[in-house]
């Protein structure tokens, strides 16, 4: 008699069956090419609440238990001071997932908005803190690396705002030494993941996510966001040119220093100029 598996049971064989080339082989790819998980790693899984950050937790969950490296993981999830009907959305969300989180309460919408009152600069802040937030508790409970679900897209729309609206070039790594908590990471394993693919695992299963809970944004303000312009923009560049996204990104990984007037490194500004005479 054939076992009638659960819909946790059915989200994780679709998974590794028929989601397998869309989510989970470009996840593994990224954990190996980037060496986001190395053996003894205790990883917080930060979950936000959002679809990106839901899913890394299902695939990390899933990545114990067939994972040749050994690591822990533990799932954080963290109210900046959500509305009540966003909190019951994550907890739900959290339920369904069959997630195991533990729960850290803050004031991070609320501080992060009164600091960031004089230079209009909540977003900001906000990450910021919230980040500052994950890094301690991570610590606390023994953590050494915290992990978050930015995605492929995320890392080339961040790499054009940068050059568009920030005069730099600057891109989003694969992984990051905190630079105030010693002993510290960030690791981003969905960085090979398309956020299209992300979407078609939210819809395949019904699942509604948050997408910004910030009570300071207005509701409309997401879509006139410099993020949601490049989006476009991006959009508009594909249809000449199918290959944009990929040379986009492909091209964080290629930087000609030869051809660079000037670059930061660890801090120090340096110029083509220095090696003029050599």
């Amino acid at each position: 008699m054939t076992r009638e598996l659960t819909e946790l049971q059915l989200m994780e064989q679709r998974i590794l069956t028929d989601l397998r080339e869309p989510l989970w082989r470009p996840f593994m790819r990224a954990i190996r090419r980037y060496r986001l998980i190395e053996p003894g790693d205790r990883i917080a899984v930060c979950v936000s609440g959002g679809k990106d950050s839901m899913l890394l937790a299902v695939l990390t969950r899933l990545l114990l238990r067939h994972s040749e490296v050994p690591f822990e993981a533990v799932f954080l999830v963290m109210d900046p001071g959500y509305s009540p009907e966003n909190r019951r959305q994550v907890e739900q969300n959290v339920r369904r997932l069959g997630l195991d989180c533990t729960w850290i309460e803050s004031d991070v919408f609320e501080a992060s908005g009164a600091a960031a009152e004089a230079q209009r600069r909540p977003c900001f802040m906000c990450a910021r803190m919230r980040r500052g937030c994950l890094y301690r508790h991570a610590q606390a409970l023994g953590c050494n690396k915290i992990a978050l679900g930015h995605h492929y897209d995320d890392v080339i729309e961040t790499t054009l705002m940068a050059m568009l609206y920030g005069g730099q070039i600057q891109a989003m790594p694969p992984r990051l030494k905190a630079k105030n908590f010693p002993g510290m990471e960030l690791i981003r394993p969905l960085y090979l993941v398309r956020e299209r693919d992300i979407c078609a695992w939210r819809d395949a299963f019904g699942l509604t996510f948050l997408r910004c809970a910030c009570r300071f944004s207005a509701a409309g303000d997401e879509a006139g966001s410099a993020r949601a312009r490049v989006k476009r923009l991006i959009d508009e560049l594909r249809a000449e040119n199918p290959k944009v996204e990929q040379n986009i990104f492909n091209s964080i990984h290629r930087v000609q220093l030869d051809t660079l007037v000037g670059w930061k490194h660890r801090g120090e500004e340096h110029s083509f100029l220095e090696a003029w005479d050599d």
